[in-house]
C-alpha cells in the first residue's frame, strides 16, 4: 500500500516541492514505490478527481470508512473503477476491503455521472478527460507556469538553506557548485535565462540561498548529504524570528513535520554558541507517519542529538506543567491552514478531493451560514465548542468555491489555530512564541492574534506581541507588515490594542512578487523573564487551561484533528 501513500502526498501542493509534478516524484528521495508507477497514479487520478470525488461523497464512502483519507479515496477508487490492473495491494489489506466492499455503489455513482453529463460510454468520457486536461505538461519548464492566480509576472526561485550544522561557511555553495556564480541582487536571479548558473545570498535571512526557477535542485553537489535544506523563504521567518539562545531553556516545535524549521532552529542555536552534543529542541509531531519523514529529516540535517522527536505526541495533550514541558522557553507554533498562501507550482494538474458528506447536507450546512465574513467574535465564541476545523475537502484558493463555505471553513480553522495558541501561553517557563500559517485570509492571520491578545490567557500569563523594534534585524526590516484594515476591523475602540502598533509587529509575504515568497504570516509573542506571572518552577497546576477550551478538553475532545481527517494545509508540510 505504499504506492498510494506515497501517491497521496502528491495529489496537493506542498512548500518543500517545487517544479513540475514529474519533476517533483522523480527528485524525491526514499520512494518505496517505483516512480514512474507514482508518476502515473497521480496524474491519471488528477485528471478523473472531479468526477471521483463526486462518486466518493455521493456514496458516502468516507462517512462509512473513517479510516480511510479523501486522498487515499481517491486513488484507490480509481483503480478500483478504472484501471485495468486493479488496486495494486494484497486483496486481505484492510484499506482495499475497505474500498471493494463498495464497488457496487461506487460503479452504479459513476454510472449516474457519467450519463447525467452526457457520455454514452466510460470509454467516450476518458476520451472527453483526456482532450481536456491533456497529458499533464509536467515536463513543462517551470517558467512557462503561472504561479497562482494573484501571480503578478514574476517567477518563483528555488530556495535552499544553507545548514550551517553540516557548512560551516554560508559561501560554501559555490565551493560545492563552483559552476555557479553570484549575483548582486535577486531580481537577476529570477530572471536567469535557462541555463544560467546563478545564485543569489538573501539579505533578510541568513544562510539562505536562491537559484534561478528552472534549477534542478536534486542534482547539486550538497543535496543528498544534508549540506542545504530546500525551504522557503518565507518558511524559514517563524524561526528566525524566534531566535532562540543557548542560554535561554529548550525550544518546542509544536507541529513539527517534515521538519525543516526544527533544523533551521538547531542551526539557529548552535550559530549562537549551543554545543552539538545538547539536546535543546522538542519536536511534537501528532501523526506517526509524518514523525519519521522528520526523523528523516532530523538525521539528514546532522542534528540527531539535539533533537528529541516526540512521535505520536498531540501537542494539545501536553501538559505545559510537567516535566520536561515546565521548562520550554520558547514555542514555534505553525499549524495547520487553508495553505491559501503557498505557490502553485503545477498550474495544469488542480485536484478536486471528496468531502466527507453528501452533497445535500452539504448545501443545507451552507445555506443556514449567512454570515460573508469571519470577524474576531466568531473566532472566540467557536474555539469554546469546536474542536476540529472540517478541511476534509479544503483547496487553496479554489475556484468555484462560494464566499459562504471559505468562511465557514475559515471559522473552524482559525478556531483551531486559536487553541493551539492559547494552549502555548500556558506553558510557565514560555517567554517567546511565533506564530505562523502559509494563508492570506485575515481570519487565520490577524484575527486569531488579536483574539489571542484579548484572551484572559495572554492578560493572566502576561503575553504581548513582539514589536518591530524588538525584531531581530532582518524581520525587523522586511517591509511587508501586517493588514491594518483587518486590524482597525477587529479591535475598534480597544485602546490597549493599538492596530497601527499590532500590524506592526506582524509580518506578511505576498506570493508573486520580485521578492520570490509565498504568501505567508508570522507573527511573535513575549513576556519579559522578570515578569512576576510567569511561573518557572511550573508549580501552580491546572490553572493554566486555556479559557474558553476547558469544556472540550474536559469533554476528551482535545484532539487537534481525528486521523482519518485531513488536517489542512502546513507551508512545512
Amino acid at each position: 500500500m505504499s504506492l498510494y501513500y506515497e501517491a497521496a502526498k502528491f495529489l496537493m501542493p506542498s512548500d518543500e516541492q517545487s517544479g513540475s509534478l514529474k519533476s517533483r516524484i522523480f527528485n524525491s528521495q526514499d520512494l518505496k514505490s517505483q516512480p514512474k508507477q507514482i508518476y502515473a497514479l497521480v496524474a491519471e487520478a488528477s485528471k478523473w478527481s472531479s468526477i471521483l470525488s463526486e462518486v466518493v461523497t455521493q456514496s458516502k464512502l468516507l462517512q462509512q470508512e473513517r479510516k480511510l483519507s479523501p486522498g487515499i479515496s481517491l486513488l484507490l477508487v480509481h483503480d478500483l473503477l478504472l484501471s485495468k490492473s486493479g488496486i495494486a495491494a494484497p486483496a486481505s489489506h484492510p484499506l482495499r476491503v475497505a474500498v471493494t466492499r463498495h464497488k457496487a455503489r461506487l460503479s452504479a455513482e459513476l454510472t449516474k455521472i457519467r450519463i447525467k453529463r452526457g457520455f454514452t460510454s466510460l470509454d467516450e468520457l476518458r476520451t472527453h478527460l483526456k482532450s481536456t486536461t491533456g497529458d499533464y505538461a509536467a515536463e513543462k519548464p517551470l517558467e512557462d507556469t503561472l504561479l497562482s492566480s494573484k501571480a503578478k509576472g514574476w517567477p518563483h526561485p528555488r530556495w535552499v538553506r544553507m545548514n550551517t550544522l553540516k557548512v560551516r561557511q554560508t559561501d560554501q555553495f559555490q565551493t560545492l557548485n563552483p559552476d555557479y556564480e553570484i549575483v548582486k541582487s535577486l531580481g537577476e536571479v529570477l530572471t536567469a535565462s535557462s541555463g544560467e548558473k546563478v545564485f543569489y545570498m538573501d539579505r533578510h535571512v541568513p544562510d539562505l540561498v536562491a537559484l534561478p526557477p528552472h534549477t534542478k535542485v536534486s542534482r547539486l553537489n550538497g543535496y543528498g548529504n544534508g549540506s542545504f535544506i530546500v525551504q522557503d523563504k518565507a518558511s524559514c521567518f517563524p524561526a528566525y524570528l524566534l531566535d532562540p539562545r543557548p542560554e535561554d531553556g529548550p525550544c518546542l516545535d509544536a507541529c513539527a513535520a517534515p521538519g525543516n524549521k526544527t533544523t533551521h532552529l538547531v542551526a539557529i542555536l548552535q550559530g549562537h554558541g549551543l554545543e552539538a552534543s545538547k539536546s535543546r529542541v522538542w519536536a511534537c509531531e501528532r501523526d506517526k507517519a509524518r514523525a519519521e519523514i522528520l526523523k528523516k529529516m532530523v538525521h539528514l540535517a546532522g542534528c540527531d542529538d539535539m533533537v528529541s522527536v516526540k512521535a505520536g505526541q498531540d501537542f494539545l495533550q501536553l501538559d505545559p506543567h510537567k516535566a520536561p514541558w515546565n521548562a520550554v522557553w520558547s514555542l514555534l507554533l505553525d499549524p495547520s491552514c487553508s495553505g491559501s498562501g503557498m505557490v502553485d507550482r503545477d498550474e495544469t494538474i488542480a485536484v478536486t478531493l471528496p468531502s466527507n458528506r453528501s452533497d445535500n447536507k452539504h448545501n443545507k450546512v451552507s445555506r443556514k451560514r449567512k454570515r460573508k465574513t469571519t470577524g474576531i467574535s466568531n473566532i472566540e465564541s467557536s474555539s469554546h465548542g469546536e474542536a476540529k476545523p472540517d478541511t476534509s475537502n479544503e483547496r487553496p484558493s479554489s475556484p468555484g468555491n462560494g464566499d459562504t463555505e471559505l468562511s465557514s471553513r475559515l471559522r473552524a480553522l482559525s478556531a483551531f489555530q486559536l487553541r493551539l495558541l492559547l494552549h502555548s501561553f500556558g506553558f510557565p517557563n514560555a517567554r517567546k512564541i511565533s506564530y505562523s500559517t502559509c494563508s492570506i485570509h485575515a481570519e487565520e492571520n490577524e484575527y486569531v492574534v488579536i483574539a489571542a491578545l484579548k484572551s484572559e490567557d495572554a492578560k493572566e500569563h502576561g503575553w504581548r506581541l513582539l514589536r518591530r523594534d524588538e525584531q531581530v534585524e532582518g524581520m525587523k526590516s522586511w517591509h511587508r507588515r501586517g493588514d491594518i484594515d483587518a486590524c482597525r476591523d477587529v479591535s475598534p475602540g480597544n485602546h490597549s490594542l493599538n492596530p497601527e502598533d499590532i500590524a506592526e509587529a506582524c509580518i506578511r509575504c505576498e506570493v508573486g512578487t520580485e521578492e520570490g515568497t509565498q504568501g505567508f504570516f508570522v507573527a511573535a509573542f513575549s513576556r519579559p523573564v522578570e515578569d512576576s506571572r510567569c511561573d518557572p518552577a511550573g508549580l501552580n497546576g491546572d490553572r493554566n487551561a486555556p479559557s474558553g477550551t476547558s469544556e472540550l478538553i474536559e469533554s476528551g475532545a482535545g484532539d487537534i484533528m481525528a486521523p482519518e481527517e485531513w488536517e489542512g494545509f502546513s507551508d512545512s508540510e
